[in-house]
């Protein structure tokens, strides 16, 4: 679970409050933080607050959506004007709740985001024997489960839903880091690499100049 909330006291108060019902929590109070944090890993789901130190909350959500990152979120904030909470909701948000709020309510909304994210219904993509469920964010090939970083996965996805199509080096990186190229310039290289050594070789190919796509079918 990622909370991403400026305010110390409160955010000690929900990673307790998260950890009593059995979440593992990972407190960010800024945004430059939390876009480190959603780039490494994959989380359950976010509790996000809207004014930040470092960047807006809607901004970070805008920028997980972009690169199609379908964590649920819960959007936690002191702004509750209706025109915030459609932004909020637009933007990608799951569900809104404005502090101060009860704690009871804050886990209810939660489990409820989280029961609606398990039910919903996402295509399996294919491409020969590898399969990937991007609801479970599992991969398999031949059956076998294969184990790949957040950013493979990602980056796996957005090739397969390419169809074919050539994806430049930029493209990638921006589906992975939204509009934070500073945080790894050259590190799609690495992934594809790592996409090879798992899967093999064929699943990624290179046009030299252009950038990536998908293997053929046969």
């Amino acid at each position: 679970m990622l909370l991403v909330e400026d305010d110390p006291m409160l955010g000690r108060a929900l990673t307790a409050a998260l950890g009593q019902e059995g979440w593992q929590v990972v407190h960010c109070e800024n945004a430059g933080a939390a876009r480190l944090a959603l780039v490494d890993h994959a989380f359950v789901a976010v509790l996000l607050d809207l004014g930040l130190p470092g960047g807006s909350g809607l901004d970070l959500l805008a920028t997980m959506r972009a690169r199609y990152d379908p964590t649920p979120v819960l959007i936690i904030t002191a702004r509750d004007q209706l025109s915030d909470r459609v932004r909020g909701l637009d933007a990608g948000a799951d569900d809104y709740i404005v502090k101060p709020f009860q704690r009871d309510e804050m886990l209810a909304r939660l489990r409820a985001v989280l029961r609606r994210s398990r039910g919903a219904v996402t295509p399996l993509l294919r491409w020969r024997d590898v399969e990937i469920d991007p609801a479970a964010r599992t991969v398999t090939r031949g059956g076998r489960r294969v184990g790949l970083s957040a950013n493979e996965f990602r980056i796996l996805r957005v090739l397969l839903e390419s169809g074919g199509r050539v994806l430049s080096r930029d493209q990638l990186q921006d589906r992975l880091y939204g509009n934070d190229a500073e945080i790894g310039s050259n590190t799609v290289a690495v992934y594809v690499h790592q996409l090879r050594r798992k899967l093999g070789d064929e699943v990624v190919v290179t046009e030299l100049g252009f950038g990536y796509r998908i293997g053929d079918e046969s």
